[in-house]
């Protein structure tokens, strides 16, 4: 992996994540006998990497022993980023790939992809093409059709050049669904790049089965 200074990870992994049911935030639960965050972690071994957490979740980062720096989250997912490239700032930070904490199964080749791109381009982040049918529903019901045609499904780490992503978070007002949508919003161009179907997001109680699974074929 890229032991480079000047090439940063943002681990975000201080929302509550209530869909995945259980009594903690589903970053912390067991998957394959470490808590989830551990696993994601690892996948960036050898990278800088500070890891955003809840002001409650703070002593189960600490005792994770992955030399991560520890930054306090926000009240959103945008302000948790912003937290952690304002502690960044001034070290001299090139680029900074912000990640999931949720998605424990990224491939050293998703990572690469996206910082190839960014030799090329502002920002990147990888994506798989949506090929199955969109409906839209209602009270239970489809109410109708949308056109697939351009549609990708995001995934992290999406990767950008340091000072254009930490000047659009600080201009950024309100929450965001991912950190492509902040750069947008500052006008920075974001390349896709091939994401894979093994880095998926943690979200129900069914992914964990899944996640166990992926993890026990490699």
């Amino acid at each position: 992996m890229i032991n480079d200074q000047t090439t940063a990870v943002i681990i975000t992994a201080a929302g509550r994540g209530l869909r995945a049911g259980g009594d903690i935030a589903k970053q912390w639960q067991g998957l394959a006998g470490k808590p989830v965050v551990a696993h994601t972690l690892a996948a960036f071994a050898g990278m800088r990497c500070v890891l955003t957490v809840h002001p409650d979740d703070r002593a189960r980062a600490e005792t994770l022993g992955s030399g991560a720096e520890i930054v306090l989250g926000g009240e959103s997912r945008a302000a948790s980023v912003r937290n952690a490239l304002e502690a960044l700032a001034g070290q001299g930070v090139a680029r900074v790939l912000i990640h999931d904490g949720a998605r424990p199964l990224v491939s050293a080749a998703v990572i690469a992809r996206v910082l190839a791109a960014l030799q090329r381009h502002a920002g990147a982040a990888p994506a798989l093409v949506v090929t199955d049918a969109l409906w839209l529903g209602q009270n239970g019901l489809v109410a109708g059709s949308r056109d697939r045609t351009g549609l990708y499904r995001a995934q992290t780490p999406q990767g950008f050049h340091f000072d254009a992503i930490l000047a659009a978070h600080r201009a950024f007002q309100g929450d965001a669904a991912d950190d492509v949508q902040v750069a947008r919003a500052a006008g920075i161009d974001v390349a896709i790049v091939e994401g894979e179907e093994d880095n998926l997001k943690l979200t129900y109680p069914g992914d964990f089965a899944r996640a166990e699974a992926i993890l026990k074929g490699r």
